[in-house]
């Protein structure tokens, strides 16, 4: 099958976005697509597939809580050997789906997509936590009774005191209670696009997957302002000089009115950008 085109892919991944609920499985895997040359349609339906044949192996309605996330961890912590570790920041693959549906190593967030999409398919309550610096799963009423698991340590319960933990470690700051609302799917995969970008922002040889990572997420359709501002400078630095400057400037009117000073700073970015072309 021939390869998706950029704009292609581009469209399905910003329709899909935009569904009433939109699929995380699919989304995650858009992102995969434009990573790795090798993932087509058929590789997409056959991650999908997997998926299901996970929760397939799922008890029927284990019980509570407690009884699901025990049976994830034991489907997917001990007996398929999904966890992860810290060489897996380093990978790129770590980050894209399918890669981690073969590989059975990921970053918290995407083993958690794993944990989250077996489950729902099984027809568990679950939803995604976004803690600073670590995503977990949730199982039961997030605004009641509810269980918190770790799919990086294969799916180990997280008392309130080990989730506290987390957070301090990762922020400094305590645990609130606005950091166990639940995720939504379009904020999950933002955030696994923000970690792609800080993964290629560490490797200057890798602007172009920073640049894909960008532009996938000015896709979404709530995003940061200032990731247009990214993106511009980034085209300048992959020598796109008028691209670029076009867009700095794009970018600079819209601040204008709140932010003159920053504006003008940016247009004459824009010039300095423009001038290399001389």
């Amino acid at each position: 099958m021939p390869r998706m085109n950029d704009v292609s892919r581009r469209r399905w991944f910003a329709d899909a976005a935009r569904e009433e609920r939109p699929d995380l499985a699919l989304l995650c895997l858009l992102v995969g697509m434009e990573a790795d040359p090798g993932l087509d349609e058929t590789g997409i339906d056959e991650a999908q597939i997997e998926l299901d044949r996970l929760a397939g192996q799922l008890p029927f309605s284990p019980g509570g809580p407690e009884d699901w996330a025990a049976a994830l961890a034991r489907l997917l912590g001990e007996r398929h050997g999904f966890r992860g570790g810290p060489a897996d920041y380093r990978r790129l693959q770590s980050s894209l789906l399918h890669q981690v549906l073969r590989r059975r190593r990921g970053l918290p967030i995407l083993l958690s997509v794993v944990w989250m999409e077996v489950a729902r398919r099984a027809g568990a309550p679950v939803y995604g936590v976004g803690l600073p610096g670590h995503f977990v799963v949730g199982f039961g009423d997030p605004y009641g009774g509810h269980v918190l698991a770790n799919p990086f340590d294969g799916g180990r319960p997280l008392s309130a005191e080990d989730a506290a933990t987390l957070v301090s470690g990762a922020t400094g700051a305590p645990l609130s209670p606005s950091m166990l609302t639940p995720a939504g799917p379009l904020d999950i995969v933002l955030r696994i696009l923000n970690n792609i970008r800080a993964w290629a922002s560490a490797r200057p040889e890798r602007t172009d997957v920073r640049l894909w990572a960008l532009e996938l997420s000015l896709l979404l359709p709530s995003h940061p302002a200032e990731l247009r501002y990214e993106r511009a400078k980034l085209l300048v630095e992959r020598g796109e000089f008028l691209t670029g400057a076009r867009e700095l400037e794009d970018y600079a009117e819209i601040v204008a009115a709140v932010e003159p000073d920053a504006a003008e700073t940016i247009r004459r970015q824009a010039r300095a950008a423009r001038a290399m072309l001389n």
